[in-house]
């Protein structure tokens, strides 16, 4: 039986846009014959993304009625966005911002909906023109989204036309979480990152993939230590960019707020006192999320600035920027990933994860399989080397490079793809 093929066309598509389907078509023709032969709602099916033109009008309009708050009293961000920061991107979002462009960028690449364990999960999977590439699945984060990652696509599938050898290709898939950009939202509790780590294997069985590696950022990275942890038939590695390693010892001290421990090395000390600020200046957003993603969601699903607002102050927090994040996005790049959850409705769903997680995501793991570690200088704290060999028992690659912060890909893709080549070299 070969698999359903869903395809809609709302507007006349553009010629690049027929090149996109034409791709996704092919692609989808590709996959094995496990994937081909899902039956029923398992069935592989093609997605394109089109929104409809009266939601794109219906967003701008609510953005051009932004009732806006009062300046923060104080001259710097410890009272959150700034007005003054926020408001330009606001007014762009309202006049020349053009969401087309980002569903062009989306198309570009061949998408598909399959049902797992009762979701509809969306996913870009391109494979690489290089024989023996190795499967690799990618998993992006809060307040992110598989915009996160697809600059990556091209130098990870096809290295030798970025720089790389025929030996570094990948096949890429990149799905998005339940409850985040075009996958179903979950109606029932227990959708958490246990429960997405065996989506993911089964995802990648159905896609044809015997062996494969896995690769995450913010929640992403969580959804790869679940999966190490789970050590499926078939994975043979993880790479991290947020790497879970504070001991246990460190973890009582920084939750009874205790200055840093005597005995620290200097990478430590470092380490103890990014994640002190995170605990005591940093981290309201997520306690909002653990305790109350429902009524947060009222605000972030009916406002668009207040969404913006609340997804900015993170950009602005964790990437390599110094706060301002415009140095390390742009405005397109920004409001394309907040658009995409306007659109699709997910900032509750999206929320409702730190809910159904509420666990320290930073603390130590107990991972046996080989595990790779990237520490990037903007990450919300620089895991030591001494922490990381105690939690990855098989640590293959660590490395500390100069560039970028918590949205790596999206921040530096070149420096990442150079990453996740070494880190995976000798797993193939």
């Amino acid at each position: 039986m070969s698999a359903e093929v869903e395809t809609k066309t709302v507007l006349s598509p553009t010629r690049r846009e027929v090149l996109a389907a034409t791709a996704a078509t092919a692609a989808l023709s590709a996959l094995p014959r496990p994937a081909r032969a899902a039956a029923g709602g398992d069935a592989v099916r093609q997605f394109k993304c089109e929104i409809p033109q009266q939601d794109v009008d219906e967003l701008r309009r609510r953005v051009r009625a932004t009732r806006w708050p009062g300046k923060e009293t104080v001259s710097d961000r410890t009272q959150g966005a700034q007005l003054q920061r926020l408001k330009p991107l606001i007014e762009y979002w309202g006049t020349d911002y053009d969401w087309r462009q980002c569903e062009k960028k989306l198309n570009t690449h061949a998408q598909f909906m399959t049902r797992i364990d009762g979701l509809d999960i969306h996913f870009i999977h391109v494979k690489s023109r290089h024989e023996k590439a190795l499967p690799l699945i990618m998993t992006h984060g809060w307040p992110g989204s598989v915009l996160e990652l697809v600059k990556t696509i091209g130098p990870l599938t096809d290295p030798t036309a970025y720089g790389g050898a025929a030996e570094d290709a990948f096949d890429v898939v990149i799905p998005s979480m339940p409850g985040y950009g075009f996958s179903e939202v979950p109606t029932e509790t227990g959708w958490g990152p246990d429960r997405i780590a065996r989506a993911w294997h089964a995802l990648m069985k159905r896609l044809g993939y015997d062996r494969y590696v896995s690769q995450g950022g913010d929640w992403g990275a969580v959804v790869s230590d679940k999966m190490a942890a789970q050590a499926p038939e078939g994975l043979l590695g993880i790479h991290t960019n947020m790497p879970a390693t504070v001991p246990p010892e460190i973890a009582k001290a920084l939750a009874d707020g205790e200055p840093a421990p005597d005995g620290l090395s200097a990478d430590e000390k470092v380490a103890y006192e990014q994640m002190s600020a995170l605990y005591t200046k940093g981290a309201g957003y997520a306690l909002m999320m653990v305790t109350r993603p429902q009524t947060l969601g009222y605000a972030l699903t009916d406002s668009p600035v207040g969404l913006a607002a609340w997804y900015y102050d993170k950009f602005a927090d964790w990437t390599y920027s110094g706060g301002d994040p415009e140095k390390s996005l742009t405005k397109d790049e920004m409001l394309d990933d907040i658009s995409l959850y306007w659109f699709t409705g997910t900032a509750t769903s999206g929320a409702r994860l730190y809910w159904e997680n509420n666990a320290n995501n930073f603390n130590a793991v107990d991972i046996n399989i080989p595990a790779a570690i990237t520490v990037f200088p903007g990450e919300i704290y620089q895991a030591p080397k001494s922490w990381a060999d105690k939690a990855y028992h098989d640590l293959i690659y660590y490395n500390k490079v100069d560039k970028g912060g918590h949205f790596a890909a999206w921040e530096q893709p070149e420096l990442f793809t150079y990453e996740l080549r070494a880190a995976f070299k000798t797993l193939r």
